[in-house]
């Protein structure tokens, strides 16, 4: 879509090469900042600064050194780029790799330097005296452009946050040389996968009411039950999504004896997935219970026991994963009493060094560390299980991400926002980009549980496949999406997925 501008976008190095040493016949003046939505106040800096010189290069700060805002840069560094790299005026874009312009300073040497009007107002800021004097050293001069016009990216993005999604995910694709085809080709390989998944099962059932109104002698309503409708939840749905996605699927898991128990078997059986089930007489199959009325959560009833794994039944898991060797295992953790720091160690140690794991923990009224997944292939935590991790509820989410990132020693880290998408960690490789955001794909929310199982399996089925970080949270993702689209907890589809895909690209087609 900027193929026709690209020729712009060039390294430090080429610009300086482009431009000729200081002092030259022709004039060149920088423009430095984060140009994460461009507006008149951004226009107005550009236009005045092309009036004083003949070349203008836009320099932009890259995603890794924006630290403010929770969710910024809204826009990555190549489509801001290319944005700026679109305009008449601009002469060439540079993505500045560095915490602040100063290196590229020295090495360009722009015999003038522009900044906003604001950043005289109040003296000259440490910061900017170290600019002056990287200009000075040379023979470079500052140039204050006017001031009369200034719009903050910010203030604007409070008001009305511009859907980019797709735009975003082009400009990935086209830096990671990805495209529509090569998620096909993964969709349609995963089947060939043996997948061993363990963790807690849930069941969740929706008791449907009526109000028939106010208790007389209480302040509490008085409701009709009308239907209910029950779904295997927790591990069991990610190995039923892992099932629908074509592959072998062997689930491990803990039950009570209890009527729960034939439930979840019975849908295991219908799914043609193996399950080995350590039962305990001792405690029930976790069950929760919600009582709606039209699409409100009245009130939910837990029946459960989260008491640690006795030692002889984590005897049995252990054996069970020993006696099944596959290619890839997933950990679905709630925290109702198989995972403990203690189990985990002991279940991954006996895993086969080459398989590919995954694993989630999920918190949200219960004790759990998605820390105590060490040295996993790819993990997939939300940002409270993060905040919960750290101990830290300051911290802004990028800079939260890369913590947790590097203490749980993962491969890839997919950090699931909810409402904002996602953002993917992985180490640094070819791509100076060793993190990218994922707006989500959700268009018509219906039900929002159930979404991060979905993404799990997905995009460990996806990554262990493709080996490649953005194919996986693309289809994770855009998997997450359909299930937010429908009503219940039902395993996911080859197929909607790919009516997910088909809609995307027939938007950029």
């Amino acid at each position: 879509m900027f193929d026709q501008y690209k020729h712009k976008i060039k390294t430090p190095e080429k610009i300086r090469e482009s431009i000729g040493p200081f002092p030259r016949e022709k004039k060149a003046i920088m423009c430095h900042g984060t140009f994460d939505i461009v507006h008149p106040g951004h226009l107005r800096h550009l236009m005045y600064a092309k009036e004083r010189a003949d070349v203008l290069i836009a320099s932009i700060t890259c995603d890794e050194y924006i630290p403010k805002g929770p969710y910024r840069p809204f826009v990555p560094e190549d489509l801001r780029a290319a944005n700026l790299s679109a305009l008449e005026m601009v002469d060439y874009v540079v993505i500045d790799r560095n915490p602040t312009p100063i290196e590229n300073i020295r090495l360009i040497q722009p015999d003038l330097f522009a900044k906003g009007f604001e950043y005289s107002e109040d003296g000259i800021h440490p910061k900017t005296r170290e600019e002056i004097n990287a200009l000075e050293s040379y023979g470079g001069e500052l140039l204050f452009t006017p001031g009369d016009i200034v719009y903050s990216s910010t203030a604007l993005l409070k008001h009305h946050i511009p859907n980019l999604a797709i735009e975003k995910l082009l400009v990935l694709m086209e830096a990671e040389n990805v495209d529509f085809a090569d998620f096909r080709k993964t969709l349609r390989q995963l089947s060939g996968f043996r997948v061993h998944v363990i963790g807690d099962t849930i069941v969740d059932k929706y008791t449907q009411c009526s109000i028939l109104g106010a208790a007389q002698d209480a302040p509490t309503f008085s409701i009709k039950k009308e239907y209910s409708e029950s779904y295997p939840g927790g591990a069991a749905i990610v190995a039923m999504h892992v099932r629908s996605l074509g592959a072998r699927v062997i689930f491990s898991t803990m039950l009570g004896n209890d009527a729960v128990k034939d439930f979840v078997l019975n849908k295991m059986k219908d799914a043609e997935i193996q399950t080995c089930p350590v039962i305990d007489k001792t405690r029930p199959t976790v069950l929760k219970e919600r009582f709606m009325v039209e699409n409100y959560r009245m009130v939910q009833v837990d029946d459960l026991d989260n008491r640690i794994i006795s030692e002889k039944n984590l005897k049995k898991i252990c054996d069970n994963i020993q006696s099944g060797e596959a290619d890839v295992y997933i950990f679905s953790d709630f925290r109702h009493g198989l995972f403990h720091p203690t189990t985990i160690n002991e279940m991954r140690e006996i895993l086969p060094a080459s398989s590919f794991k995954a694993a989630d923990s999920q918190v949200s009224s219960r004790w759990g560390n998605i820390l105590d997944f060490n040295h996993f292939d790819l993990i997939t935590p939300n940002e409270r299980e993060v905040r919960y991790a750290l101990g830290d509820q300051d911290s802004v989410i990028r800079p939260l991400a890369y913590n947790l990132y590097e203490r749980a020693n993962c491969r890839y880290m997919i950090l699931k926002m909810g409402e904002r998408g996602l953002l993917a960690y992985r180490g640094l490789g070819i791509s100076p980009r060793n993190f990218f955001i994922l707006d989500s794909f959700v268009h018509d929310l219906v039900d929002p549980v159930g979404a991060g199982d979905t993404l799990l399996a997905v995009s460990s089925l996806a990554l262990a496949q493709s080996n490649n970080i953005l194919i996986a949270s693309v289809l994770g993702s855009l998997a997450a999406a359909a299930a937010c689209e429908r009503k219940g907890n039902t395993p996911i589809t080859i197929q909607q997925i790919e009516e997910k895909l088909d809609s995307i690209e027939k938007s950029v087609n």
